[in-house]
């Protein structure tokens, strides 16, 4: 369920590497929405949306006793097309692939369930969120759905908006409606020589302003899948980017690479100079393809989950370790609560503007280590992980 808000006017994805500096805003399954910055070479800038104490994106939402048939508005759910609207098709692909990665993770399991809360929201838009916990395989496993309708304030059309604000000069543009739909987990095996995984898939619409009637919609596609282990294991990592390619290749050769850099790139932890994990793709604000092509696009990704994870944890879930295996991969998964908390756009905004907690932190694992200037011995398994998190490789 994540989305991003628009970071600028026009959107444009360039042909081999992440979009220039920009601010965008997230709306996830953990997470309402944060702005990041991105560097662009020789100079760097940032747009800084700020939200007043007393301003509402997105309603509350209230528990649900049953999930329903759609999460849409009744206006959204008729067909625009023979297969209908690009928003109906999109919640029907999010939440048929919460139900198969389900499905695999409690075969996996071989006997924890996953519990479900449905909520919705007064305006419209609801989600469906699952975690399954303290299992025999997993730690911690969250998939979940939303579909949600908001409004960006002001401030963050202004910083989307940044060649009308200059336009009009001291022109105050009404507040922008927002559509926002995706599915997003994390995955935390309890075996060290089991890697994390993280992945969401997002769709997401601005309305004309209210004092711009007629003005063009935006719309935009983002999402991605990486992987964290604390050990690696090669033929593992060859494998998952191996799907990842394939997926890409489906439609564009140039999507592997450009996205492969753009995951490095995203999930690096500024202050440890270091990556999250092993990497995987990545890509946000992806419109200037054909709408159709990229709904497949996100479908084939969202649909590969499965055929890339569940292999390795089947080879690695009844591995052998000891004490000093489990204190690393917990040294490791402090890691990836540093950057979820510090940098995740989604988790931190969320954090401070009254998202739903239990969500917003489905993200983070059950139990995580720090110890104080921590350094693995060179050479060692632990050391040659690091390695790769410090210096990303070419894996396929």
């Amino acid at each position: 369920m994540i989305s991003s808000l628009p970071s600028t006017s026009t959107f444009q994805l360039p042909t081999s590497t992440p979009p220039p500096t920009k601010t965008l805003t997230l709306i996830t399954s953990y997470s309402i929405s944060h702005q990041f910055t991105c560097k662009k070479p020789i100079k760097n800038t940032s747009f800084k949306i700020q939200s007043s104490p007393s301003s509402h994106m997105i309603e509350k939402e209230t528990a649900e006793t049953h999930r329903p048939d759609t999460f849409l508005r009744d206006s959204d759910g008729g067909p625009s097309t023979e297969a209908g609207s690009i928003r109906a098709r999109f919640e029907k692909m999010i939440r048929e692939a919460q139900d198969s990665v389900c499905a695999a993770i409690e075969a996996a399991d071989g006997g924890a369930k996953f519990k479900e809360d449905v909520w919705s929201r007064p305006g419209g838009g609801g989600g469906i969120s699952r975690v399954l916990q303290d299992g025999a395989v997993w730690e911690k496993a969250g998939v979940n759905v939303s579909v949600v309708y908001g409004v960006m304030p002001p401030e963050a059309y202004r910083a989307a908006n940044p060649a009308n604000a200059a336009e009009n000069g001291n022109f105050k543009p009404e507040p922008v409606p927002f559509f926002a739909a995706g599915v997003s987990s994390v995955l935390h095996p309890k075996n060290p020589f089991a890697p994390t995984l993280h992945f969401n898939y997002r769709y997401f619409e601005t309305d004309a302003r209210k004092d711009a009637p007629g003005a063009p919609r935006s719309w935009w596609f983002g999402g991605g899948t990486d992987l964290t282990p604390a050990y690696i294991f090669e033929e593992d990592v060859k494998h998952f980017h191996t799907v990842q390619k394939n997926a890409c290749d489906k439609f564009d050769p140039s999507f592997y690479p450009r996205f492969k850099k753009w995951c490095d790139d995203y999930f690096y932890i500024k202050h440890r100079n270091e990556r999250r994990g092993l990497g995987g793709i990545f890509f946000d604000d992806l419109n200037d393809y054909d709408q159709e092509m990229l709904l497949s696009f996100a479908t084939e990704c969202a649909n590969s989950v499965v055929d890339a994870y569940i292999p390795i944890i089947e080879r690695r879930k009844d591995t052998p370790f000891t004490d000093k295996h489990k204190a690393w991969q917990q040294l490791r998964r402090g890691r990836y609560v540093e950057f979820n908390l510090v940098y995740d756009r989604g988790t931190t905004f969320g954090l401070k503007t009254g998202g739903r907690i239990e969500s917003i932190l489905v993200s983070l694992p059950l139990t995580a280590r720090w110890e104080y200037d921590h350094q693995p011995e060179e050479g060692s398994e632990e050391w040659k992980l690091l390695d790769a998190c410090i210096n990303p490789k070419e894996w396929v």
